[in-house]
């Protein structure tokens, strides 16, 4: 019998290109969209840019937000199990 596949879809990130589209696509300016989760614009100008990974902070949420980095799941969220120092 076949295992089912998880009902989850796969993550694909955007390139900043396809960010770019999808925000002009949606009438939202860069601005606003800054200002909407809370970052300064210069962090999304410089993610679009491709001047910035968005590897920590204000970077980090705007490029999860962007869809340039997958989101965290639960997957990546365990608790290490503590070992007796025996």
């Amino acid at each position: 019998m076949p295992r089912k596949k998880s009902q989850q879809k796969q993550f694909v990130p955007r390139s900043p290109e396809q960010a770019r589209d999808w925000l002009k696509a949606n009438g939202i300016t860069v601005s606003a969209f800054a200002h909407q989760i809370e970052v300064n614009p210069t962090v999304v100008f410089d993610l679009l840019r491709g001047r910035s990974q968005g590897n920590y902070g204000d970077s980090h949420k705007a490029a999860i937000a962007l869809g340039l980095k997958a989101p965290p799941n639960s997957a990546t969220d365990f608790q290490s199990s503590k070992r007796s120092g025996g």
